[in-house]
C-alpha cells in the first residue's frame, strides 16, 4: 500500500536541470518536493498530495476539509493503545 501526505504549497522554485520544485508545509515540517507529477498546474497556497517527495494530485478546494479530516483520524488512530515514547539514555526520571 501507498500512503501520500497532504500539504500546502508555500514556495515554488524556478525551473531548473532537476525540474520543478516546491516547498511544501505538512502541518509545521517544511520539504523541498518534485512537482513534475502532479496531474494539474498548481500555485503557492494549493494543497497537493505527495508521495515519496513527489507531489502527485493537487486537492480542490471542495476536497480538502473531508482529506485533512481524514488524515487527521489517521493520525490520532496510529498512537492508540501505543505505550508512552521512552526517554532517551541519561534522560531518564528517577
Amino acid at each position: 500500500m501507498c500512503l501520500g501526505v497532504p500539504g500546502v504549497i508555500i514556495q515554488i522554485s524556478p525551473l531548473t536541470e532537476a525540474g520543478h520544485t516546491a516547498v511544501v508545509d505538512f502541518s509545521g515540517v517544511r520539504r523541498e518536493v518534485c512537482l513534475d507529477l502532479v496531474d494539474e498546474p498548481v500555485e503557492v497556497g494549493d494543497h497537493v498530495l505527495v508521495h515519496v517527495g513527489f507531489a502527485i494530485r493537487r486537492i480542490a478546494p471542495e476536497d480538502l476539509a473531508e482529506t485533512l479530516a481524514f488524515f487527521a483520524s489517521l493520525a490520532a488512530e496510529d498512537l492508540e493503545g501505543l505505550p508512552p515514547p521512552v526517554p532517551p539514555t541519561g534522560e531518564r526520571e528517577s
